[in-house]
């Protein structure tokens, strides 16, 4: 008997006629069997399995996935700076949640920046080749034209927010109003009147949303929205610096600061400093995405939690299903897979 990984009679790798011929059966039937067809004996399953273990015979995946029409890849797609990327915790824990849940598959990752135009441009000539599954799509911007070519490649995607309230791909995202309320009712209740908010960038929706439920907790608070408290960040460190030395011109009286993320929420804290503003006596700072930025803090950030690992897995989840049926989902006339997963407030000694 031969021992577990003897070669073929090539002196190379078992193949699958050696295999059928050690079980006594077709090429076909050892096909069967590795591909887990029910339309096989258990005593030919079983003859078929020890030929498998006597050879070392390992599946050639690559024929199965192009003989399927499939390549066993999926593309995580970021159409920002590789700088950016490598900046920010958030891209990196999105990207922690991607790789746990692909774990125990077959799936291949390949991680795709597309921030210029030259490389918009590569990323359409590859995706219209069709040499992925399905794509990922994280930090998606409204004018965006990625999603659109993806809908009309009839590639399976899911993104990481809607573009708009009317987004037609799938999608995975926090409760970016319900995070921004909680940011500043927890502001109000220590007391803070002049309440300032650094934004992200308005061309994403997440980012809308946030002002949106700044807005409407100052409201239901009895509290005027002051446009002159409300300025435009890009969810970096350097805009959120920018961003806070107008706010001090403009509102020197400010006695608090919602940032859009932990990166914006220490380049404003630095500004806040130099400006001899003391957090969270003089100015209390609340950021969002409770990063590890927010826990290293001096003092600890107050910072709303979005489950990002946890949206990761959620986006591959829904990605499968989408590839599992490829057909668009408007010809399955199915509802859009929209996903909103819950937000938290965690407390520290900046607010």
């Amino acid at each position: 008997m031969a021992s577990h990984g003897a070669r073929g009679r090539s002196g190379g790798r078992p193949t699958l006629e050696e295999v059928a011929a050690r079980a006594g059966v077709g090429r076909g039937t050892v096909s069967r069997v590795i591909n887990g067809s029910p339309r096989v004996s258990d005593a030919t399953r079983a003859a078929v399995e020890a030929a498998v273990a006597e050879l070392g015979y390992v599946p050639n995946t690559a024929a199965r996935a192009l003989a399927a029409n499939r390549t066993d890849a999926i593309a995580l797609v970021v159409p920002e700076p590789e700088t950016r990327f490598f900046a920010e915790p958030y891209f990196s824990d999105m990207l922690k949640g991607v790789g746990s849940e692909l774990a125990d598959t077959e799936m291949q990752l390949l991680l795709i920046f597309a921030g210029s135009d030259r490389e918009r441009e590569r990323l359409a000539q590859y995706l219209a080749a069709h040499r992925v599954d399905g794509v990922l799509l994280v930090s998606v911007h409204a004018d965006d034209p990625l999603p659109d070519l993806l809908s009309q490649l009839e590639i399976p995607a899911v993104i990481s927010g809607p573009r708009s309230a009317a987004e037609s791909l799938a999608s995975v995202d926090s409760d970016n109003y319900g995070g921004a309320r909680s940011a500043v009712e927890h502001l109000l209740s220590r007391g803070c009147r002049r309440i300032a908010h650094i934004t992200g960038r308005l061309d994403v929706y997440g980012a809308q949303r946030r002002v949106e439920g700044y807005r409407e907790a100052l409201r239901d608070a009895g509290v005027a929205v002051d446009e002159d408290l409300i300025e435009a960040g890009d969810f970096t460190e350097d805009g959120g610096r920018s961003a806070m030395r107008e706010l001090l011109r403009r509102a020197p009286d400010v006695d608090a600061v919602f940032a859009a993320s932990d990166v914006t929420a220490a380049g404003a804290r630095q500004v806040l400093r130099e400006a001899g503003r003391r957090i969270p006596d003089d100015v209390a700072l609340v950021g969002y995405d409770d990063s590890a930025i927010a826990r290293h803090m001096e003092p600890p950030l107050t910072s709303v939690r979005q489950p990002i690992e946890e949206m990761g897995r959620a986006m591959i989840d829904l990605l499968l299903t989408e590839i599992a049926d490829r057909r668009p989902a408007a010809s399955r006339g199915l509802e859009r897979h929209q996903v909103v997963l819950a937000t938290e407030l965690v407390e520290r000694t900046s607010s």
